[in-house]
């Protein structure tokens, strides 16, 4: 019998960055976490949500068990969005990664909500590569934060986008968006309509409240990547879009409580009981995705303990394999 490892590895922001880079690995890391989603018997509960109005605060905790990893992930995920008036980031918070065999704590996880920028950016490639019409080229970015600039990192590795439009409520960091924006044209849009008018692809990066894409913006063969909403209260497409596109999701559950879908059934446009298909479904053929050139698809993304379990383990498999390398000369274990 092989001897357990019991040794806890601590890692710190810095060193998960080298780790776990977005690059292919991780998206196939994410793309497995959905797959397992369809096929496999996922533990997966509800979100625990904390509000701290008084602070502009929210916390998440978010764990998943997938058998096909013997590790699972518990993410606590602040957001606390007046921290910038304060000279501190918006979001933070960490992860502990526990042993599915023994329960023992294998890894923390102190990435400041790194692993969680990771594994939301690979899962819009996923979706992308899934839904997006293959010679897909052109790029709308509705936001200017640092997902806008991860998603068109990650889709990049899945699609050959060769133009990128921009917009944003605050014109100038569209501008600062536009200036970094290297190795592709980028165009900053006067308004959503403007951006999503010869856009293939379009990627929803914001915590808006209203909707900014509604179904008079759309034309055949868009794709829409939405993961903004990821609250009740968020909400980025128009539950008029839904008279219009293929829906897929994340999680059904999940997204009839915190994503799009939530809105549409509150509208009346949607069935409170009507089913959609999840991406996980499509990987493994249980549902169809795009099926023609000129249909219109949406994913709604609102994140899952699942992608964080998946990109959790990959964090902990590296650092294993670089302890064992003696990469890291810094103290990474307890």
């Amino acid at each position: 019998m092989a001897a357990i490892d019991q040794s806890t590895v601590l890692l710190s922001q810095a060193q998960l960055r080298e780790l776990v880079p977005l690059d292919h690995d991780a998206i196939e890391q994410v793309e497995a976490a959905f797959r397992s989603l369809a096929t496999e018997a996922v533990a997966m509960p509800p979100v625990l949500r904390l509000d701290i109005p008084e602070h502009a605060g929210e916390v998440d905790v978010k764990t998943a068990y997938l058998p096909r990893f013997s590790s699972f992930a518990i993410k606590v995920s602040p957001g606390f969005f007046q921290n910038p008036s304060l000279g501190l980031p918006s979001l933070n918070g960490l992860m502990l990664v526990l042993s599915a065999h023994t329960g023992l704590t294998e890894a923390v996880l102190l990435d400041n909500g790194y692993l969680t920028a990771v594994r939301t950016a690979a899962a819009g490639a996923v979706a992308a590569r899934w839904l997006a019409r293959r010679d897909a080229k052109r790029v709308a970015i509705i936001g200017a934060g640092e997902q806008a600039r991860l998603q068109l990192d990650a889709l990049r590795l899945v699609r050959d986008i060769e133009h990128v439009t921009v917009w944003a409520r605050e014109r100038e960091r569209a501008l600062q968006y536009a200036r970094e924006c290297t190795g592709l044209p980028c165009e900053v849009a006067d308004s959503v309509g403007d951006a999503l008018r010869y856009a293939d692809i379009v990627i929803t990066t914001t915590p808006s409240r209203e909707p900014l894409i509604h179904a008079r913006d759309l034309r055949p063969g868009l794709y829409i990547t939405a993961m903004g909403s990821d609250a009740e209260h968020k909400n980025e497409i128009a539950p008029d879009v839904f008279t219009k596109a293929l829906y897929v999701c994340d999680r059904l559950q999940q997204t009839r409580v915190l994503g799009e879908l939530h809105h549409a059934i509150e509208a009346g446009v949607v069935d409170a009981d009507a089913s959609f298909a999840e991406l996980g479904q499509v990987i493994a053929n249980q549902a169809p995705g795009r099926t023609s050139d000129g249909q219109i698809t949406l994913c709604d993304l609102t994140g899952t303990g699942a992608q964080d379990t998946a990109i959790a383990t990959l964090a902990l498999q590296r650092a294993r394999a670089a302890r064992a390398g003696t990469i890291f000369h810094n103290d990474v274990t307890l």
